[in-house]
């Protein structure tokens, strides 16, 4: 599916990085768009400036929009068909994340671990963009992701399959006590307000990381990272 970014910067980055581009579109003099998309060989329409309005949906185009090649996305069915051990499933939710950089990390995670998939609400919460898949360095390609209307619908239907949620927390008990050995989802909230009170209210168990020192939390990706490699090595133990 066909997705458009807009403004120079981004779109020169997109073409340094060899992304998706399909097509730009211009109303604006670039000199370095104009010779990195032929080194490319992405076409270069010349378009007037309401055009590129209606397409970036935004007046801050800087008269250029980039049509690229949208990331997979997959059913949240198509995640839970393809569990390959049966009662060791892992599914990261993540509850409206707002920095493209914390998904990317995650899914990133995601697969050196192994996890099913990765939900996410189709609004009001970071998406599959181009800053998400350079951070997830190639993950974005592996690792099944799922974009759904409403997070706690779709938890209620996988609680419904056997699966268990674990939510994250600042008062929830030590993840370390929790043996994770069920299908898991594990829920991971915004980067300020945590998980939203309806997602808690259904989570099977609540888990906090311990924390000694003087600072109060940690970024979302990294307590991801922590409660993903502790799942995997309860689950795949050294011997």
């Amino acid at each position: 599916m066909a997705q458009f970014v807009y403004g120079k910067n981004v779109v020169k980055q997109m073409l340094m990085d060899k992304s998706r581009i399909k097509q730009i579109y211009m109303s604006a003099d670039d000199r370095t768009i104009v010779q990195l998309a032929k080194q490319h060989n992405v076409r270069i329409q010349r378009v007037d400036k309401n055009t590129l309005k209606t397409m970036a949906k935004s007046d801050h185009h800087q008269g250029v929009v980039a049509e690229f090649e949208g990331y997979p996305l997959y059913s949240v069915e198509q995640i839970v068909d393809g569990v390959s051990t049966p009662g060791q499933g892992l599914i990261i939710m993540v509850d409206e994340l707002e920095d493209p950089h914390n998904l990317g990390a995650i899914l990133r995670t995601a697969d050196a671990v192994g996890a099913d998939g990765v939900i996410f609400k189709k609004t009001n919460s970071v998406g599959l963009t181009p800053t998400v898949a350079k951070v997830s360095a190639g993950a974005i390609d592996t690792v099944k992701c799922a974009a759904v209307t409403n997070l706690t619908r779709t938890l209620e239907d996988l609680q419904k399959r056997g699966w268990w949620a674990v939510g994250t927390s600042m008062d929830g008990q030590d993840y370390r006590n929790v043996k994770y050995d069920f299908n898991t989802i594990l829920i991971i909230g915004n980067e300020g307000k945590g998980i939203s009170r309806l997602l808690r209210q259904k989570c099977d168990y609540v888990v906090s990381l311990p924390m000694v020192g003087k600072i109060e939390s940690l970024n979302a990706a990294v307590s991801a990272g922590i409660l993903m490699y502790s799942i995997y090595s309860m689950r795949n133990p050294v011997r």
